[in-house]
């Protein structure tokens, strides 16, 4: 009898598994305006973020990546100053994984659950999570990772969390978390939330025809 844990993994690797058939090879292609827009949006407000919490330099910083992928988000984090071997991420799929270590072989990859992350307490100043509460349905598990998360991050480190906060129609594999799900999973945490995306199905209809610009130079 599979425990609720494992069939909970199992059923992410196979959503997963339906996304990657599913979805072009191009889908999120840097080449595509509104992928495009999307990052623009999201690295102003990182940074913005980093300058407001005194992450004025990242050399020093050691960085996870929870769900990292293929380490595409810890690469933006080398060019704005971290160095590859204060860079971790750790993701379900071996897949993953496996193009991670041959994109970037000086960031530290591991394949595994992070309900239990290979890594020593409060070893971390920053913690990453993009697009990874929204795949997870049990919620033990969301409560495990999120404990995980608090027990690597330093008593004076931040968590940057980026994900969608509504559930997707036409993606039953995912479910929004709202900021009230949040907070329970974080207690005792200051929060400080952003709507930053626009919904990517009109963000593609529009940004074809958008010029993007920022409206105040970055603060540095």
């Amino acid at each position: 009898m599979k425990s609720q844990a494992s069939s909970e993994v199992e059923r992410i690797k196979e959503a997963y598994g339906r996304r990657k058939e599913r979805i072009k090879a191009d889908y999120y292609a840097i080449s595509h305006p509104a992928n495009q827009f999307i990052v623009f949006q999201r690295e102003k407000n990182i940074l913005k973020l980093l300058y407001k919490h005194r992450f004025n330099t990242l050399s020093d910083i050691k960085i996870l990546d929870v769900g990292c992928g293929n380490g595409g988000v810890l690469r933006e984090f080398i060019k704005y100053g971290a160095m590859p071997y204060n860079l971790y991420g750790i993701d379900l799929l071996p897949d993953r994984i496996e193009s991670a270590k041959k994109l970037s072989p000086n960031i530290d990859f591991k394949c595994g659950n992070a309900e239990s992350l290979p890594y020593d307490d409060k070893f971390f100043d920053i913690v990453l999570c993009f697009g990874v509460f929204t795949s997870i349905f049990e919620k033990n598990m969301k409560q495990n990772i999120a404990r995980e998360m608090l027990r690597v991050l330093n008593p004076n480190g931040i968590i940057l969390w980026y994900d969608y906060f509504v559930s997707k129609p036409t993606n039953p594999d995912t479910r929004g978390v709202r900021r009230r799900e949040i907070k329970g999973l974080f207690p005792n945490c200051i929060f400080d939330f952003h709507r930053i995306t626009l919904a990517p199905p009109i963000t593609r209809l529009l940004a074809p025809h958008c010029v993007i610009r920022s409206k105040k130079p970055l603060p540095f």
